[in-house]
């Protein structure tokens, strides 16, 4: 087969997440799901969008403004893809709509909490809600009168405005005026509850809270309706050259442009008159595929800020993250590390057997060295807290810091300053490259010999994220990984090629693509010789066009293929003629899945490689990835067991098919199996015997 034949069975990667944003969108309307956790994925599923809005379509419509013959030449139909785009969006978004109203409304009443309208206000709620405004939001409304050519106030990003039609009073026959009120959502908190009855909850948006009090701030006016807007700014940083120069200068200066970067989405209440978004769109410079008409309320990620009452019952039943005895108690924990593998999987696990490595390097006088990549980090992070006292006990530390890490480079610019204050040694991004690797490194001193422990990871160094990212970490001291890890940091440093080559792990821009399309022939090199061949393949996105090609020459030579992923997949599982061996599916549920895990036969061998690496183009071809084998046999146990949980899972896991029907999967099997739930239970089982090995 031709890897790059144009033909092959290809879903259309924005089509394939969308899919995967409806999945979420599945989450909230599930009645099994505690109503809480509903409005959470309501929540989750609106601010999933607005980023894609600011990302991926903000790239379709650059191209659609580029010239006709290059589009020819690029093969690409922006404005078809922009309205197959659409016309999802606009069908998700009316059902996110009936979900709010017809499920979800009715649920809060039946707990007697109550989103109340402004016209729905008793006398007190209307004094209370005056008094709000006067006390609280009159600073921040700024409303201002629209004229055409002459008034065009500046948008913010992913602000919420009330516009507003209006007439002079006493002027029946004047034409319609227009105006515009920020929304202080960014100074306030969505949802404010009003005085209410014991027992009861009254609760009133804060929009409606300005719509109440619009006829305060245009005195001289009859107010004849009010609709929410939007805008939604392009995030992409536009550097021309990453080559030349000062790439973190370049970057400075593109950030700064964020926030006023051209239209992505500009969002409408579906009530609105034509003419009234015509004037809109005309006073703001909108094409027709900047608009999305939406509801009444805009912002849905707010909903992560709907508040509890302290109802528990309407949450999920808490999971405390169990500890990981062997690490946390260890009296000497490098010599734990020393004595064996150790794996931590988070959220199951706490994250302190992490962070514990960082503070332990810190502390010990026999650690000379302390090296570490990051991508993304807490914002109350320990372990930088920890690289900073490391220096002053006199050790040498050096943090690669990728700062262009997608809506993290100023925090991530922040830290590197910071660092460098406290004398950390701070290396920064690649031009042209991203590195996306999660690898810790320490040095220490035993004896006459200099002994190195790694830690390797599918998920960032983030002590907040450990809490919902469900993510593998490694512990090991094996000198075959090790070594190569250092040999990964040298590179960083010093952007000198490694001399050897990588014989353990699979390190992007070196030997990952290439090595996992070994991988994969010799599969299919086993099923045509009649031998046994299969693999496992666990990953955030699937999108890269050649390994989509040899994952399917891989099933048409009878290699089995299951495969757990849980956002974009491009390949078409289950086809005829191309994938009849290819099995997957997709897990949303209370955690996120983060963990990429690769798992080949190998005539026997069962090699797995765990791996920061989704197969995208992207991670592929354009970062420094790391995938690291798994040696200890018991290790591949444990994660194998969650793997063939995550396979059977039939509460949670959704069929990947060519129709993007996401269909429930339905194992055959009459007992309920959640695969997040039970892999819990089995990590809890597993931390009491350790804990009675421990004390015994």
């Amino acid at each position: 087969m031709d890897i790059l034949d144009n033909d092959i069975p290809f879903i259309t990667r924005d089509i394939s997440w969308l899919s995967f944003n409806y999945r979420v969108l599945q989450e909230a309307k599930d009645p099994s799901v505690p109503l809480f956790e509903r409005i959470k994925f309501l929540a989750i599923y609106s601010s999933n969008l607005d980023e894609f809005f600011r990302v991926r379509m903000a790239n379709h419509r650059n191209l659609i403004r580029i010239g006709k013959k290059t589009k020819r030449e690029l093969h690409i139909s922006p404005k078809q893809t922009v309205r197959a785009i659409q016309k999802i969006v606009d069908s998700q978004q009316e059902e996110f709509g009936q979900i709010f109203a017809q499920q979800i409304i009715p649920e809060l009443r039946k707990h007697k909490i109550y989103i109340k309208r402004r016209l729905d206000l008793n006398e007190e709620e209307r004094e209370f809600v005056e008094d709000y405004f006067r006390d609280h939001m009159l600073p921040f409304v700024q409303p201002v009168l629209l004229v055409k050519d002459r008034i065009r106030p500046f948008l913010n990003n992913a602000q919420l405005y009330l516009s507003i039609l209006l007439k002079p009073k006493g002027e029946p026959d004047a034409q319609q005026e227009y105006a515009l009120v920020k929304i202080p959502s960014d100074h306030l908190p969505r949802f404010i509850q009003l005085p209410s009855p014991a027992g009861e909850y009254h609760l009133i948006i804060l929009d409606d809270i300005v719509r109440h009090s619009v006829s305060w701030m245009f005195p001289g006016y009859d107010i004849q309706d009010t609709f929410s807007v939007k805008l939604t700014r392009d995030a992409e940083l536009y550097i021309d050259d990453e080559f030349s120069g000062d790439l973190i200068a370049k970057i400075k200066h593109s950030l700064a442009k964020r926030h006023v970067g051209p239209a992505s989405r500009f969002v409408y209440d579906a009530e609105m008159p034509n003419e009234f978004l015509d004037f809109l769109k005309d006073v703001f410079e909108l094409e027709n595929y900047d608009t999305l008409k939406e509801g009444r309320y805009h912002n849905n990620f707010d909903f992560f800020q709907f508040p509890d009452f302290g109802m528990k019952n309407l949450k999920n039943p808490e999971l405390p993250p169990l500890p990981y005895l062997p690490l946390e108690k260890a009296k000497n924990y490098f010599g734990a590390i020393e004595a064996r593998d150790h794996l931590t999987h988070v959220p199951y696990q706490s994250y302190e057997s992490v962070v514990r490595f960082f503070e332990e390097a810190a502390a010990d006088p026999n650690v000379t060295h302390i090296k570490i990549v990051q991508y993304r980090v807490a914002r109350k992070s320990r372990i930088m807290q920890a690289l900073m006292r490391a220096v002053e006990a006199g050790k040498q530390v050096s943090v690669f810091i990728e700062v262009k890490a997608r809506f993290d480079e100023e925090a991530n610019l922040r830290w590197g300053e910071k660092l460098e204050k406290a004398g950390v040694t701070v290396h920064y991004s690649f031009p042209g490259v991203k590195v996306h690797s999660k690898l810790a490194l320490v040095r220490r001193l035993e004896g006459a010999e200099a002994k190195l422990y790694t830690y390797l990871s599918t998920g960032n160094f983030h002590e907040d994220t450990a809490k919902v990212y469900a993510d593998f970490g490694l512990f090991t001291a094996d000198t075959r990984i090790a070594n190569e890890v250092a040999r990964v940091f040298s590179y960083l440093e010093t952007v000198k090629l490694p001399e050897q080559k990588f014989e353990h792990l699979l390190v992007g821009q070196f030997n990952l693509r290439q090595d996992l399309e070994k991988k994969i022939d010799y599969e299919i090199s086993q099923a045509k010789a009649g031998k046994e061949a299969w693999m496992i393949l666990k990953m955030n996105s699937l999108q890269d066009a050649r390994m989509i090609a040899k994952l399917y020459e891989a099933s048409q030579a009878g290699v089995k293929v299951q495969m757990i992923i849980r956002g974009i997949c491009c390949l078409v599982p289950g086809k005829k003629g191309w994938s009849e061996n290819i099995h997957a599916v997709s897990i949303v549920d209370r955690f996120l899945e983060h963990a990429r895990v690769f798992v080949f036969h190998h005539g026997g061998e069962d090699q797995m490689y765990l791996s920061s690496a989704d197969w995208m183009v992207r991670n592929l071809s354009y970062r420094v990835e790391t995938a690291f084998p798994i040696y200890d046999e018991n290790i591949k146990v444990e994660i194998m067991e969650t793997l063939q949980l995550q396979l059977a899972d039939n509460v949670k896991a959704r069929v990947l098919d060519e129709g993007l029907n996401n269909q429930y999967y339905q194992s055959g099997n009459d007992l309920a199996i959640r695969s997040q739930v039970e892999t819990y239970y089995s990590v809890k089982r597993q931390s009491e015997e350790r804990g009675k090995i421990l004390s015994a």
